[in-house]
């Protein structure tokens, strides 16, 4: 009997090496389990029509159906109020990132708060579009400024600075060279991940002419190759080879995101769209793992000219502190998509916006005038901060616009009378001491630089614009003004800031509800509903 077990053993481990050896195409690679390891091949080589591309398994391991929690965000430390005498100038980088909203959607819809930490207002605020008037002549934004009473602390005053890109239609857009890097490892493939990242991408193809052309790399223990560039006229080919996708395997993010630049850059359209669009959960586990080096990895490739686009995809271990470096970092933008709704918003309604950069590298600097203000607190873009000498550097990296995309940020301001208690340090011993009052424009409030440059282009250009008061009322500020006080209220009470001040659930739905109106597409209809969830799970 003895005998028998063991020739049976050798047989089963000289079919074992046989199958080894002639898998020499395909990636194999292990996946953890609680008390054994279960084995899968990949095959990334390039597939027969009919071949599904990713993982071949009849099993998914337990691994991936486990409760735990491993999403990470990056610790957000609120932005404080900054006294006008020691910190008369605030520099920041524009964002028109919407990940934060979506994602916070995600977890109020499942009657959860999201972690503070995945709560950033600046992208709460930015995810809803707001009327700005166009830019004139040959500038890609236009610039907007509004001041008002703030909601939150009446006896402050609440400051938005407003761009709204260039409007480029679908028609008259430049020829695009595109590149679908797509994580088909094993995490990826619940029905929020792969599968909805498919449909996500096809609702993209669907939008493609001619004019445009797409290749698909995707990667797990490796990358490979899926579909060369194709024109997206053919419209069949490109779709089937998204249908085939299944996933399964370790994820080796470092390893595609090299091939799909190689891939784009073998392409590369002068005077065209150039992106690598990559759909991920962002759990990258092999290969290069850490963070600082695939920032790094990014870095260097967006010297190329390619530009990078983020969708995030799934809970439980999504890793969003790693995607928003990435899209910072590769002159991009970064959207968390939680429902093919989402999906459409981002790739259908805001095509434009996600693939053409009108400008790069923007950058905002406020001067404050302390004969008007005390103090002020920037709210959101904790992340985007700069030093006020990075302003006038333009070898240092900042946000793009799109086309057609709004960007909005706001600052709470203290006037000048009002006490306010906050950090600050001694007099200083051996430089001279500013006189309170003493400026050149005693009526301005603030004077608001913007920097920017072209798509293409390697020297900023420089637009200025001084600000005034009338002291006016909150009800006589715009809809789209209150609409946005409303948002980063919201975001503050998700926050428990400390600087929220008397802001409520039910004031903030009172000032949604009042300038919802002009409502097309129903995301204000739908926030003024997570506003109310929200406010039910706290008294539950």
């Amino acid at each position: 009997m003895r005998n028998f077990i063991a020739i049976l053993m050798g047989l089963g481990l000289a079919v074992l090496l046989v199958l080894g050896i002639s898998m020499n195409n395909c990636i194999s690679y292990k996946t953890r389990r609680s008390m054994s390891d279960n084995y899968k091949v990949a095959c990334l080589s390039a597939p027969s029509p009919s071949q599904p591309v990713g993982v071949i398994s009849e099993t998914e391991p337990d691994f991936y159906r486990q409760d735990f929690n491993t999403e990470s965000y990056d610790r957000v430390y609120e932005n404080p109020f900054l006294s006008v005498r020691q910190n008369p100038l605030s520099t920041f980088s524009i964002d028109v990132d919407t990940a934060s909203y979506a994602n916070a959607r995600r977890f109020l819809n499942e009657e959860q708060f999201p972690p503070k930490d995945a709560v950033r207002i600046e992208e709460f605020i930015n995810y809803f579009s707001y009327y700005y008037p166009p830019p004139e002549g040959n500038k890609p934004f236009s610039v907007n400024i509004e001041t008002s009473e703030c909601p939150w602390a009446n006896n402050h005053r609440l400051v938005r600075i407003g761009l709204k890109g260039k409007e480029i239609t679908l028609e008259n857009r430049p020829l695009s060279n595109l590149v679908f890097l797509i994580d088909v490892s094993g995490s990826m493939q619940p029905d929020n991940k792969l599968p909805l990242a498919k449909k996500t991408m096809q609702l993209l193809v669907e939008q493609l002419t001619e004019n445009d052309r797409v290749a698909i790399v995707v990667y797990a223990g490796a990358s490979g190759l899926v579909l060369p560039a194709t024109t997206g006229d053919q419209k069949e080919k490109i779709l089937s080879a998204l249908g085939r996708l299944e996933a399964g395997g370790s994820t080796n993010g470092g390893e595609g995101i090299q091939l799909a630049y190689q891939i784009a850059l073998s392409n590369f359209i002068k005077n065209g769209i150039n992106r690598v669009i990559l759909a991920t959960d962002g759990d990258f586990n092999i290969g290069v793992t850490n963070q600082g080096d695939l920032i790094r990895l990014i870095e260097e490739k967006a010297k190329s000219g390619v530009f990078l686009s983020v969708l995030g995809f799934g809970m439980g271990n999504y890793k969003d502190s790693t995607l928003e470096k990435l899209a910072d970092q590769g002159n991009g933008n970064y959207a968390y998509i939680d429902t093919l709704n989402e999906a459409r918003k981002v790739l259908v309604e805001q095509m434009s916006g996600m693939l053409i950069t009108i400008a790069k590298d923007v950058k905002i600097q406020v001067e404050f005038n302390q004969a008007q203000v005390t103090a002020y607190r920037l709210i959101g873009y904790e992340n985007r901060l700069l030093r006020s000498e990075d302003f006038n550097d333009d070898k240092k990296d900042a946000g793009e616009i799109g086309a057609g995309h709004t960007v909005t940020a706001l600052y709470e301001v203290v006037p000048t009378g009002q006490e306010i208690n906050f950090s600050s340090v001694d007099p200083l011993k051996y430089q001279p001491q500013m006189e309170t009052g003493r400026t050149t424009h005693s009526n301005e409030l603030l004077t608001v630089k913007l920097r920017y440059k072209k798509p293409d282009g390697d020297m900023s250009q420089l637009l200025e614009f001084p600000v005034t008061d009338s002291g006016s009322k909150l009800n006589s500020a715009s809809s789209d003004f209150k609409f946005a006080a409303a948002v980063a209220a919201f975001g503050m009470i998700l926050r428990d800031s400390e600087y929220k001040g008397n802001v409520t659930f039910d004031s903030v739905l009172k000032l949604a509800q009042e300038n919802a109106r002009s409502d097309e597409s129903g995301y204000r209809s739908e926030f003024i509903s997570l506003v109310k969830k929200a406010k039910k799970i706290k008294k539950d």
